[in-house]
């Protein structure tokens, strides 16, 4: 039973602190759906789809009004469809993202993730064939989400697929070049992905998950920064303790959303992704929240290990809430979502240097960047390989989300609206990565992967 004092606490996280369930992301295995003929394959994704999320988008606005707990974004996530469309006959995967266009469209969600594929140590048939169609894919569509895993720990990085991620983000932004290439928002490159992210773009239905599942990522950047306000000038014990009570109490609330959408939709519980995910509103930043705890500006000496302290603290507040806490659960720093990394990158304080330092600790990686439209595809897969790099030896998830938009340069700004955001055009290394990116082949998987 909540005690009164629980339940005003509650209403101003929400209605002051910008508390709320980011998403409520509904997993669908398509593995049943892969058919010779790949018209039908398509047929039975657009089905099966709609079939099983029919009353997503409904249900959750039901809870919203009951509990009064805002529900953003409501979305899917389905089986890698390099998986799925392999044994079909066409070799145009275009068809596969055109299907779940419309099966997005008409259950009424905002973004449907899966048009993916995982070659962290080789290519398959499919794998070529849907990595060939993403350009095509993320520019003929509006809510189809994609993302490739080019390394893990234990295989190393597939540096032929790094190289190949570095042509292909260059193509999408040019077919989205009316839109300051947004068709680049909607594609992560992966190390180390995650089977159960509820996020978009990365989320995916892993092969490993069940038929169908619910799983839910809150997020509360705000109700942190406030609650550290409360402790200004304490020591770091002190400040790790608030986080964690907080992150206990935002993760309890999304558990509590977690359960109700799963009884009510008949789908098990899967997992809550308790992840500081900023939006651009003010108030709602994770850099606040870092220069909160003493760093005049985000970027700043001391920026990385704040960040570790806090998505430490998240993991371990989280799990005392949830036997279920999965997913990415830590802390998010995409720049064009989060008002604090914006106003940091036009004072000079963040870099892309700086924000790679902190993807070794933080729960993802490098995200929506927004570069100069004229960076060479080889820089590109060298930021995204630097960026495996760290995830492989680490043993950690990191990802990149890059944008380079086209027809613009350093000191003018992306508009992606909405949760997107904006973005400054951020300057990168000027120097050639071209000869490193071309030799191609794997770097080797390190040493900590024989664990055996």
């Amino acid at each position: 039973m909540l005690s009164p004092f629980e339940i005003i606490e509650t209403v101003n996280m929400i209605e002051k602190e910008h508390l709320d369930i980011r998403t409520v992301t509904m997993g669908i295995s398509l593995r049943d759906c892969a058919d010779s003929d790949s018209v039908k394959s398509c047929e039975k994704v657009y089905d099966k789809i709609t079939s099983r999320a029919k009353d997503l988008v409904k249900t959750c606005e039901g809870i919203e009004r009951e509990l009064g707990i805002p529900i953003i974004n409501k979305r899917i996530a389905v089986t890698p469809i390099s998986l799925v469309a392999e044994s079909g006959d066409t070799d145009d995967y275009f068809i596969y993202a055109d299907a779940l266009e419309r099966a997005a469209r008409e259950t009424g969600v905002n973004f449907i993730g899966g048009f993916s594929a995982l070659v962290h140590k080789g290519y398959t048939d499919g794998d070529k064939r849907l990595i060939a169609a993403l350009p095509r894919a993320l520019s003929g569509t509006e809510r189809v989400c994609a993302s490739v895993n080019i390394a893990t720990t234990k295989a190393g990085i597939n540096m032929d697929a790094v190289r190949q991620m570095g042509d292909i983000i260059k193509e999408t932004a040019y077919l989205t070049r009316e839109r300051d290439s947004i068709g680049c928002a909607k594609l992560v490159v992966f190390s180390n992905c995650v089977e159960d992210n509820p996020f978009m773009a990365g989320a995916f239905h892993g092969t490993g998950e069940g038929e169908c599942v619910i799983n839910v990522g809150v997020s509360g950047p705000g109700v942190v920064k406030n609650a550290l306000a409360e402790v200004r000038g304490a020591d770091f014990g002190t400040v790790a303790e608030t986080i964690k009570r907080t992150a206990f109490k935002i993760t309890r609330m999304g558990q509590l959303v977690a359960m109700e959408a799963s009884k009510r939709l008949g789908v098990p519980f899967g997992i809550v992704d308790l992840s500081l995910a900023p939006t651009p509103q003010v108030g709602d930043s994770v850099a606040y929240i870092l220069e909160e705890m003493g760093v005049s500006s985000c970027g700043a000496h001391g920026t990385t290990a704040a960040l570790a302290l806090l998505n430490d603290a998240v993991k371990k507040g989280g799990v005392m809430a949830s036997s279920y806490v999965g997913g990415l659960s830590g802390a998010f720093i995409p720049v064009s979502e989060d008002a604090g990394m914006i106003k940091a990158v036009e004072n000079g304080s963040l870099g892309i240097d700086k924000l790679e330092a902190m993807t070794a600790v933080c729960s993802v990686g490098l995200d929506m960047i927004a570069v100069s439209g004229d960076t060479p595809a080889e820089t590109i897969a060298a930021i995204i390989a630097d960026e495996a790099a760290i995830g492989v030896i680490n043993s950690k998830t990191t990802a990149v989300r890059i944008i380079p938009v086209h027809g613009k340069t350093v000191g003018e700004r992306a508009e992606f609206g909405g949760l997107l955001g904006w973005a400054p055009i951020m300057p990168v290394n000027k120097f050639s990565s071209a000869g490193f990116i071309a030799r191609g082949g794997r770097i080797p998987a390190p040493l900590q992967s024989l664990r055996n």
